[in-house]
C-alpha cells in the first residue's frame, strides 16, 4: 500500500501530501534528459508554460502519468476509476527576463469547467525543487471551503494561464508550508487547495510536471480557461459514465 491510513487522513485534513518517492536511481536522470531534449526542441519560451498535454506526443510523459506508484496514490484518494485529465510543465529558469516568474496563490480547478469541481494534482519534480529555486507552497486546510473567487494578479510575472490570483490573508499566508522535492519525487494536492510558488532565486532550473486526475464521475460543464475542452484518458478502472468520450494515446 503506497499511502498509510494516517497519510490519507492527513490529506483529507490538510489537502496535500509531500515528498512521495516515485522514480529512483539512474531513471531520474533519464527523465530529466528526456525533458531536456524536449526543451531543446521547442525552446525555453515554449517550455516555460506552453507544454500542455504533451503526453499525447511524448512517451516519457505518458510513462510518468501512468506510473503504478502515482496511480496507486491517486486511487487511494479519489477511488478506483481514474481519468488523466491533463499534463502541464511549469518551468522557472531564474535568469534573464523570466527571473521574476512566479505562480500566484490559486486553486487548480477554478477555471477548469468541471462539475463537480473534483480533481487532484500530482506534481512531479523533474529537477530538485527547493526554497531557493521556488518550490511549491501550500496553505493547509484551504480546500475545505471549496472553490473561492479569484481576481487578477497585480504583480508582473504570474505564470498562470489567465493571470488569476486568489486573495490570501496575512494570517493564512503565515501558515503556508513549503513542499521541497528531490527530482523523482511527487507531491499531491487537492484541486481546491490554495497554493503557489515564489520566483526562482537560484542559478538552477526548476522544472515540474503537473499530472491532473479526476474520478470518472466528473463531467465538463463549460469550457476551460484555455477556451477548450479536456481530452481525458482512462488510466485506471472503468469509465461507465463516459462523460468526455473516449480518448487514447499512441502508447496504449
Amino acid at each position: 500500500m503506497i499511502l498509510s491510513p494516517a497519510q490519507v487522513e492527513a490529506y483529507k485534513r490538510d489537502g496535500f501530501i509531500g515528498a512521495i518517492d516515485v522514480i529512483e536511481g539512474p531513471q531520474v536522470s533519464d527523465y530529466r534528459e528526456a525533458f531536456d531534449d524536449l526543451e531543446s526542441r521547442v525552446g525555453k519560451e515554449t517550455a516555460q508554460i506552453g507544454l500542455v498535454d504533451y503526453h499525447f506526443e511524448e512517451e516519457f510523459i505518458w510513462r510518468l502519468a501512468t506510473h503504478p506508484t502515482i496511480l496507486d496514490t491517486i486511487e487511494a484518494l479519489i477511488g478506483p476509476n481514474v481519468l488523466l485529465l491533463a499534463t502541464h510543465f511549469f518551468n522557472k529558469y531564474g535568469e534573464g527576463d523570466e527571473a521574476e516568474a512566479f505562480v500566484a496563490w490559486h486553486q487548480d480547478v477554478t477555471f477548469w469547467g468541471l462539475e463537480p469541481p473534483t480533481a487532484i494534482t500530482a506534481w512531479y519534480a523533474v529537477d530538485d525543487s527547493d526554497v531557493e529555486n521556488g518550490c511549491m507552497q501550500v496553505v493547509p486546510g484551504t480546500h475545505v471551503s471549496g472553490v473561492v473567487e479569484h481576481g487578477k494578479a497585480e504583480q508582473a510575472g504570474n505564470l498562470l494561464s489567465i493571470n488569476q490570483e486568489v486573495h490570501v490573508s496575512s494570517a493564512e499566508a503565515a501558515t503556508a508550508v513549503d513542499l521541497p522535492l528531490h527530482a523523482g519525487q511527487i507531491s499531491i494536492h487537492d484541486g481546491t487547495l490554495i497554493h503557489g510558488s515564489l520566483p526562482n532565486r537560484s542559478d538552477r532550473r526548476r522544472c515540474g510536471l503537473t499530472l491532473r486526475y479526476v474520478p470518472t464521475i466528473v463531467r465538463q460543464a463549460e469550457d476551460n480557461s484555455l477556451h477548450g475542452r479536456w481530452k481525458p484518458v482512462l488510466v485506471r478502472g472503468k469509465d461507465e459514465e463516459n462523460n468526455f468520450g473516449e480518448f487514447k494515446t499512441r502508447w496504449q
